[in-house]
């Protein structure tokens, strides 16, 4: 089976091989006060999480693993558990939370800490029905998107296009409360979003060099670090992969081990895969011959640390010379500056007013970040 079996046994996790010995996975500090009237304080860290209470409470709410009067009950003591965390972090950064410990407010601890409050209560995948709902109307669009790509006979315009659309299916983000609305009162709309992106120059804008690069380097495995359901992982990531497949670059998509908000899980990620496969000759072909594959990152978080990944994607991507991190938890609140002995993209699009003025940008501006790899010292 060309697509790995996801989440079979729990392994321990380690780090990829490509990450460099100093590095750090966190962007931005939480803690350090900056100058008056600069930046985000903790307090404007703190309420990007507060402002996220709400979704998570209304989907807790309609999960029918609980019954109706359980499952309310389940959402507000979530959501005040929570809360009185972020209370608790906001007075004293690096307070110690019960049943937590020392804490030092981070995305990735915060992040941590939410999960956590989740399952205490037995949640497990709250998202779990608007994730289904997304990728079946997504794999419904793929292939007259593709059709579309195979129309562009230009390399460099065509791999801008795909690009395009990774931004564009970045913004089915129901983690962050701007684009949760957004989605709540439009839905996830591919084409007009993509059609309407930004005008560059974006917060991060390293595109010509991107395509520069594409015209003069063959990549032998890349190694794909997707992000949500729907229109992100099926209208953006897939076509990038397929991208690659048709240069001759085998792929390999690492996706969430576990559940978090409406980010893809590797199980999920391999039904979508080969829903998608039978449909097109590339992805149909790709499989066969064991060109793509899906793992499971190890991760059951909306960010990521590259020091603890599954042994699946050790197994499958440690001689990737190419690393592709997408969306904003994975490639801009972690990651972006992080380095590794082969090169990089950080793909996204900015989703917190909070994240856009640290990268002086715009809200629903893009980053699109080229790193070149080099040696470990």
């Amino acid at each position: 089976m060309p697509v790995q079996q996801a989440c079979a046994e729990p392994t321990a996790l380690q780090p990829l091989p490509q990450v460099l010995r100093n590095y750090k996975p966190g962007t931005f500090d939480y803690v350090s006060t900056p100058p008056e009237g600069k930046k985000p304080t903790l307090k404007d860290w703190i309420q990007v999480f507060r402002a996220s209470i709400p979704q998570f409470k209304l989907r807790a709410s309609l999960d029918t693993t609980f019954s109706s009067e359980e499952r309310q009950e389940k959402a507000e003591s979530f959501a005040q558990h929570y809360e009185a965390i972020l209370q608790q972090l906001e007075q004293h950064s690096g307070a110690d939370i019960p049943g937590f410990g020392h804490v030092v407010p981070s995305c990735i601890s915060l992040c941590t800490l939410r999960e956590a409050c989740l399952r205490q209560e037995g949640f497990e995948d709250v998202f779990r029905s608007v994730k289904a709902e997304e990728n079946d109307k997504a794999l419904a669009l793929l292939p007259e998107l593709l059709r579309e790509l195979d129309s562009i006979t230009d390399h460099s315009q065509r791999l801008e296009t795909v690009l395009r659309g990774v931004f564009a299916g970045n913004i089915f983000d129901l983690g962050a409360a701007s684009s949760a609305d957004l989605f709540s009162a439009n839905g996830a709309a591919f084409d007009s979003t993509r059609a309407n992106l930004l005008a560059r120059p974006w917060a991060v804008d390293d595109l010509d060099t991107i395509l520069d690069i594409y015209k003069q380097k063959h990549y032998s495995k890349a190694l794909l670090f997707v992000d949500n359901a729907g229109s992100d992982v099926i209208l953006g990531m897939l076509p990038l992969a397929r991208e690659l497949l048709q240069r001759g670059t085998a792929v390999v998509l690492a996706a969430n081990s576990q559940p978090s908000i409406n980010d893809i899980t590797a199980d999920e990620l391999q039904g979508v895969v080969q829903r998608a496969a039978p449909s097109d000759a590339i992805l149909g072909r790709a499989l066969n011959e064991q060109m793509l594959t899906v793992v499971p990152s190890g991760n059951d978080l909306p960010v990521i640390d590259l020091r603890k990944v599954s042994a699946e994607v050790i197994s499958e991507g440690s001689d990737a010379d190419l690393i592709v991190l997408e969306g904003m938890g994975r490639g801009i609140e972690t990651n972006l500056h992080a380095q590794f002995t082969v090169d990089s993209l950080k793909l996204g699009m900015i989703k917190h007013q909070e994240v856009a003025q640290m990268l002086n940008g715009r809200l629903y501006d893009c980053v699109c970040k080229y790193t070149e790899g080099r040696p470990q010292n």
